[in-house]
């Protein structure tokens, strides 16, 4: 089956820097990837660059024909001055049914949320709202950029907890940015480890032995990784390395 997305040879350069190199993957159909990295590793970029937001350099992204895509940003605000309740944002700009809207919110636990402003909700309750947002029409491919960043201990294992749901429940696929990945460890399928290149890719548990691994996280991090049990569900993308 096609891929949803794929990248080929990105490379994205500023002033004589890569800030990508020769980036190969592919996404596909009920794919959970999970991309990680220190900070300046280009993974935001990365994900802008698979959503075509930005263009590389050198190589291409390709989407499927009339792909679909929810996108959870990496930050958001909101103007206190402007009254907009959650309700509102949700259809802001965008098509959408009154049935839809209130499936949504009880999908993501915001019903109780729609008439309320926007600038009054917690970082949980703000992050429900852009998950639901990101789900309105049905994309095939949910993007999330840290969403969890911002949230305690508790919210963070809330919201994952949410999002292996929406996973299960769902025809879809979700590429994330975390660096929360003992939160994830249960439902990501593949971890992409990036550094402006990919360092190393593949399931969890293989991944915490992968001296690449370790070399950008250290043997503490891959230690305390590899206590966590994960299944081992068929790989459905590898990256794309001709």
């Amino acid at each position: 089956m096609k891929a949803l997305v794929t990248a080929s040879n990105v490379t994205v350069t500023r002033d004589g820097h890569n800030f990508l190199e020769d980036i190969s993957l592919d996404i596909g159909t009920n794919d959970f990837i999970t991309i990680l990295g220190p900070n300046g590793a280009g993974k935001s970029l990365l994900l802008k660059c698979l959503m075509r937001f930005f263009s590389p350099e050198k190589g291409y992204v390709t989407q499927r024909k009339d792909l679909k895509i929810g996108y959870v940003p990496q930050h958001f605000s909101v103007d206190q001055t402007m009254p907009l309740t959650v309700r509102k944002f949700l259809v802001l700009r965008k098509k959408v049914s009154a049935t839809e809207i209130e499936m949504l919110a009880e999908t993501t636990n915001v019903a109780g949320l729609l008439e309320k402003p926007m600038h009054v909700l917690s970082g949980g309750e703000r992050q429900r709202v852009l998950l639901a947002r990101s789900l309105i029409g049905n994309p095939a491919l949910l993007i999330l950029d840290e969403p969890a960043q911002n949230l305690d201990i508790s919210g963070q294992l809330a919201f994952y907890r949410l999002l292996e749901k929406i996973y299960k429940d769902r025809s879809l696929s979700i590429l994330m940015v975390s660096h929360d990945l003992h939160m994830v460890m249960a439902t990501t399928k593949q971890v992409i480890c990036l550094f402006r290149r990919i360092c190393c890719f593949g399931e969890p548990q293989a991944i915490t032995k992968d001296p690449e691994f370790i070399a950008l996280f250290g043997n503490d991090m891959a230690d305390m990784m590899a206590i966590y049990q994960h299944g081992s569900p068929e790989n459905t993308s590898r990256p794309n390395h001709d």
